[in-house]
């Protein structure tokens, strides 16, 4: 049965409960002890057995089986809790992370029995070290059970229509086969578990006898097993592991017919229209199953093996949201239907009314439209910490790999950012903790002659700055050292000695964001591949925010990322170069300034301005863009001065149309954009189409 439909539930659920049993874990190994936590974990565990179980990943049921059992007995205080095995419900935490990864690509768990897991649980369970080894006896029993599904099936009688059908199958040369399919006794909706085994076999061939019938087996008047017959082309292996992956099947047994069968002396032929008429009643039955179970038993969490489609990977593309929030939404639509009511009754009054009752109605209109731009912000947007709680696991994977002590200190997790943003900032900030873990903090042993606490702090704090989000990474390591930076550089002939003498401490570190440039004394698989910062850096200003770098050498580093709340609507200012118009961020300016063509100088041959006691070079829009400018020989320059960190540019314009909101829209993938000034276009209220300038790349 396809249950994708309930796939993309599934893959949230999941994700929530791994995300609450990597912090219940982190406790755990902080306070053994904590029963609320053991009973925490259990319940997740036990949560995600049902889930994989209803949606038919056997394997991940069954490693969340053994889990469940192994907390039980330490809720039991069976089993006490120790440093290995912590490490082993680590290793669990982790498989199951991969199992989802798998679902989430091509909608299946993959391969892996995660055997050697398994086995140090069940050590655990079998009060051994952990270490256990899988045990001999197991290959024993697969063996035994092997041996009992070669059993025969039960003996059953044939009418002549059916025993006909056996023989037209044997004269098609097709198989046929008897299945004894049994159902786990703790199965609580037993006919939808059989209805999935008929589904599942009407897809391979024809199913022409069941014992019980198919309507006692929808009406629940059977015990634990049922008998099938079924006419296919398929072979007989295929047939029982498309049975035996219906979840909740204990045990199939099958065997093959190569004789025609006795017939059922008490049904006679004369009836054989009847018996078939009923048949088909019966197939038809089957089917009523499906309509009238199947969907109650989805959502009551019965549902059955997942059909297993390769194909494009299931995307999470889903925001939970307070119904408060939608009420307000719900308030403003009905609002804005008001206001085009307005509009439509001021189109058709008399003339003389018509200018002042349109302005009214503009104005009215303005502020419906502000408000629901902001609702839907708010719609939007989700707290950072749903980023965030799988880093102190990674951290603490990171200090095992390293050799290292250390703590993360997370603070700010419910600043929100717009959904786009948070699916994107993952990884940049994965990568800068992971470089504080491994070039940023010190071995214990080294802090210790520096007078440092051995064990090394790293921080991430997030929050709110007007319309931008700040989060930072900061470190009580080493800091950065310029100097070896610059020893780096000269070596791998990036820079000249010359060069490196007059360059600042900031236009030095900012190297370290240049593609394949490492500090790195030995690659690791941690960092130092020269893959990192400049990945960050991309994808950061990608988003429309920046990234800037403090340090001290001996005391540590920050990573400051600041970037946009949203990236779907804006406040800009428009300006016009040429003919041509063109939309700034306003998040990205400083001032608007003036300047006298008397005022300009030059530094490098390149035209800058002194403004205030502050040196700020001036990019001129025409000939970045390759248009005609609309006036020569003025006195005077329009400069829109732009920020992108602490560095500054004033941007020369022909003149300001004034404050807009706009609407983002990308420039989709057939326009060739590789300079990255232009970071999208937005329509005007008459139609025409605006370049949005994105100040970053400018700079």
């Amino acid at each position: 049965m396809d249950v994708s439909q309930y796939l993309e539930i599934f893959i949230d659920e999941t994700k929530e409960h791994l995300q609450n049993l990597s912090q219940q874990l982190m406790i755990l190994e902080e306070e053994p002890e904590n029963a609320d936590t053991i009973n925490e974990i259990f319940r997740a565990a036990h949560s995600l057995k049902g889930m994989a179980g209803t949606m038919g990943y056997k394997r991940m049921q069954h490693l969340t089986h053994i889990m469940e059992n192994m907390l039980s007995e330490i809720r039991n205080g069976k089993i006490d809790v120790n440093a290995d095995l912590v490490d082993v419900l680590f290793q669990c935490l982790d498989a199951l992370e991969t199992y989802l990864d798998n679902i989430t690509q091509s909608q299946d768990e993959g391969t892996d029995d995660n055997e050697a897991i398994i086995a140090r649980l069940n050590g655990f369970l079998n009060g051994e070290s952990g270490e256990a080894k899988p045990k001999k006896g197991k290959k024993k029993a697969a063996s035994k059970e092997a041996e009992t599904e070669k059993e025969q099936t039960k003996d059953i009688k044939l009418a002549p229509f059916e025993v006909r059908a056996i023989k037209e199958a044997f004269r098609k040369k097709m198989q046929v086969y008897k299945l004894e399919v049994h159902v786990d006794e703790n199965c609580i909706l037993k006919a939808a578990r059989a209805f999935l085994v008929f589904k599942s076999l009407e897809e391979l061939g024809e199913v022409i006898k069941s014992e019980p019938s198919a309507q006692d087996i929808e009406d629940e008047k059977f015990e634990y097993d049922f008998t099938i017959y079924i006419v296919t082309e398929r072979s007989m292996d295929v047939v029982k592991a498309t049975v035996e992956n219906v979840s909740e099947i204990r045990k199939v047994i099958i065997e093959e017919i190569t004789e025609v069968p006795d017939v059922d002396e008490t049904v006679e032929d004369e009836d054989d229209e009847k018996e078939e008429a009923k048949a088909k009643t019966s197939e038809s039955s089957a089917v009523a199953v499906a309509e009238k179970n199947v969907p109650a038993t989805a959502k009551g969490g019965a549902v059955g093996a997942a059909t297993k489609t390769s194909g494009k990977p299931v995307v999470n593309r889903s925001v939970r949201v307070d119904i408060e929030k939608l009420d307000v939404l719900m308030n403003l639509v009905s609002e804005l239907i008001i206001a085009k009511n307005g509009l439509v009754s001021v189109s058709s009054s008399e003339e003389g009314i018509v200018s002042l009752g349109f302005n009214e109605q503009i104005e009215y209109l303005e502020r419906v439209t502000t408000n629901l731009h902001e609702s839907v912000m708010k719609v939007r947007m989700m707290p950072i910490e749903s980023v965030t709680q799988k880093f102190p696991k990674m951290v603490r994977d990171l200090s095992k790999k390293l050799d290292k002590q250390m703590k993360l200190y997370i603070t700010g997790e419910d600043t929100e950012l717009d959904r786009t943003v948070i699916d994107e900032i993952g990884d940049p900030l994965m990568h800068l903790l992971r470089n504080s873990a491994d070039h940023g903090l010190e071995d214990s042993e080294e802090r210790e002659r520096r007078g440092k606490d051995p064990v090394g702090n790293i921080y991430l704090n997030a929050y709110q700055d007007g319309n931008n989000v700040v989060i930072e990474v900061k470190d009580d390591g080493n800091g950065i050292d310029v100097e070896n930076i610059k020893r780096k550089a000269i070596e791998k002939g990036a820079l000249t000695p010359e060069q490196a003498e007059v360059m600042t401490d900031k236009e030095v570190i900012d190297l370290l964001f240049k593609p394949s440039f490492s500090t790195a004394k030995q690659v690791t698989d941690v960092s130092g591949r020269g893959v990192g910062l400049d990945v960050v850096k991309t994808k950061i200003e990608s988003l429309g925010g920046d990234i800037e770098v403090k340090t001290k050498l001996g005391e540590g580093s920050a990573f400051i990322i600041r970037l946009p709340l949203t990236l779907a609507i804006i406040q800009s200012l428009m300006v016009e170069v040429g003919e041509e118009k063109y939309a700034i961020s306003l998040g990205n300016i400083q001032t608007i300034e003036d300047v006298l063509v008397t005022d300009i100088r030059y530094v490098q041959s390149k035209e800058v301005i002194n403004l205030r006691g502050t040196v700020i070079p001036l990019i001129r829009l025409h000939d970045i863009l390759d248009i005609e400018p609309s006036q020569e020989n003025v006195e005077s320059l329009t400069a829109v001065i732009v920020k992108k960190g602490d560095r500054q540019a004033g941007l020369i314009v022909d003149r300001l149309i004034g404050q807009q909101e706009i609407v983002i829209k990308s420039l989709g993938k057939y326009i060739n954009n590789n300079s990255k000034i232009i970071s999208g276009a937005t329509i005007l209220g008459d139609g025409e189409v605006a370049l949005i300038l994105d100040a970053n790349a400018l700079v």
